[in-house]
């Protein structure tokens, strides 16, 4: 298992860095071999979450190793989905590292199959964890689409080409919202269930609603048209350090009763 997730992430590695000249040297050629490696790496990817499931015997997504594989499995298959449906293949140069971040991230967290917690052990467990990992997906993805926004409005782009990103980032963001909006709610039935309380103001718990205000706000700026589409794109950059500490930050500063996860 360890060669398996070590030879993903150094296939993850080798695509981003071909992407990267890909894009350096105007090479098609060389993005679409990028590209192939890429789906190698997810299919590998594929393989080993699945495979780590079968020794459990459980969602592979109960501590912070296993989390951020999962994170970074949804960043690549939600990309995967973009390319395919609405052929967003600009879209690789900034998700495939994001992709690649998060699993050298999981690489440093101890690697070994634990045991569920008896907290953990519930119908809600998959539903919780499994929404958590999409919605912070489609927050990164959101803030790479505005990262591909300025630089081409900064450069010119034509107008309906700058809108069709605005509104991928505000799908995305919608998508991401609503999964979200599923672990808060979910979550808080699980806590009440596990520990008699609804609601603890655990940190996990303020920063997840921190994170869901953020968006809800995005989404009110975004629906009212009360902001431009250049402002708004830079609120989604500057929310992806607060979903990136909600993820990992929360369980390395502030320990709680979700310190396990």
């Amino acid at each position: 298992m360890n060669v398996l997730f070590f030879v993903v992430l150094g296939l993850y590695f080798a695509a981003v860095m071909a992407q990267f000249a890909a894009a350096a040297f105007k090479k098609e050629k060389l993005a679409g071999v990028s590209w192939a490696v890429f789906i190698a790496a997810f299919a590998l990817h594929t393989l080993f979450l699945v495979l780590r499931g079968a020794i459990a015997r459980r969602l592979p997504m109960s501590n912070q190793f296993e989390f951020a594989n999962a994170f970074a499995w949804g960043i690549a298959l939600l990309l995967i989905v973009l390319r395919v449906k609405v052929k967003a293949g600009w879209l690789s140069v900034a998700a495939m590292p994001a992709a690649l971040l998060i699993l050298s991230y999981a690489a440093l967290q101890p690697r070994e199959i634990t045991e569920l917690m008896p907290a953990l052990r519930s119908a809600w467990f998959g539903i919780h964890i499994g929404s958590a990992v999409f919605a912070y997906a489609a927050f990164v993805l959101a803030g790479c689409v505005s990262l591909r926004y300025l630089r081409m409005k900064k450069q010119g782009a034509d107008e309906l080409q700058l809108q069709q990103m605005d509104y991928l980032s505000y799908r995305l963001v919608g998508f991401g919202f609503l999964f979200l909006t599923v672990v808060i709610l979910s979550g808080a039935i699980w806590a009440e269930q596990a520990w008699s309380a609804f609601w603890t103001w655990d940190p996990k718990e303020t920063w997840a609603l921190i994170t869901w205000i953020i968006y809800a706000v995005y989404l009110h700026l975004r629906l009212r048209r009360k902001k431009e589409a250049a402002f708004l794109a830079w609120y989604l950059i500057v929310a992806i350090p607060v979903v990136l500490f909600t993820f990992a930050g929360v369980n390395t500063l502030l320990p709680g009763l979700h310190s396990y996860a």
